[in-house]
């Protein structure tokens, strides 16, 4: 067997484009997004011990742009368990990455514990508030650097309005060729969580919020290569990229 990266990504274009055509597998994943939420099958998952609450497609995605992309600052919205800071940490350990600011409305004391028990050498910041404050924003704008590579998850309150203000807010602190990741787009794609009820729904949640967004603001724009890839997702049109 030849080990041949060239070959191998020519291999994988092929099978990507071949995967594309397939409108049944298009079905069978969303399908899949929506009998298995009833099961909570996000919160399966784990990273450094710590419960994720997403997708391993959209985990590995995540890892693949940071990878890439190697910000120096991850601002995340939203830290629930803290595994999506436990995932951000590994990763920047190993390339170097300087600092990662997180914000929940929630945060609990024992979620700093556990964060902090990782080990993460990358400086972690976790800030309990609301982040549309005016206070939060002030605090987080201040951790960033002039020379420093941001890029933005945002994953807190899914109704349209907090969403969009979160991008009006903190899109703007991204940097060229870093990404503004939005979960939960999916929302707009699935029936109404009735296992789940929530404040968001159909017209109302991310997607909706990210259409209104790229309507008001040139410069991002849907990374649609990782939509195509990824067949089952809790993000999908989510990925934006910033190209202006």
């Amino acid at each position: 067997m030849t080990f041949s990266r060239s070959e191998l990504e020519s291999d994988k274009a092929e099978f990507l484009k071949l995967q594309n055509q397939d409108e049944e597998l298009s079905r069978m994943g969303l399908d899949f997004v929506i009998r298995s939420d009833r099961y909570g099958y996000a919160y399966q998952w784990t990273w450094c011990d710590l419960p994720i609450v997403q997708l391993p497609q959209d985990i590995v995605a995540t890892q693949e742009i940071i990878f890439r992309c190697k910000p120096t600052v991850i601002i995340e919205t939203g830290v629930a368990w803290g595994g999506g800071i436990a995932l951000y940490g590994t990763l920047m350990d190993v390339y170097g990455g300087r600092r990662i600011i997180g914000v929940d409305l929630n945060l609990a004391p024992s979620v700093v514990e556990s964060v902090t028990k990782v080990g993460l050498k990358t400086e972690v910041t976790l800030i309990k508030g609301s982040s549309t404050s005016v206070d939060i924003i002030a605090q987080v704008s201040s951790m960033i650097r002039e020379d420093d590579r941001v890029m933005v998850i945002l994953d807190s309150n899914h109704t349209h309005e907090h969403v969009l203000d979160e991008l009006r807010t903190y899109a703007p602190m991204v940097s060229l060729g870093q990404y503004c990741i939005v979960s939960d787009t999916i929302v707009e794609n699935i029936p109404e969580q009735s296992h789940r009820p929530r404040p968001w729904g159909h017209g109302n949640n991310p997607m909706t919020a990210v259409r209104q967004f790229l309507s008001e603001l040139d410069g991002f724009r849907p990374d649609e290569d990782i939509d195509r890839k990824l067949v089952m997702s809790f993000n999908p049109s989510g990925y934006l990229e910033r190209r202006l």
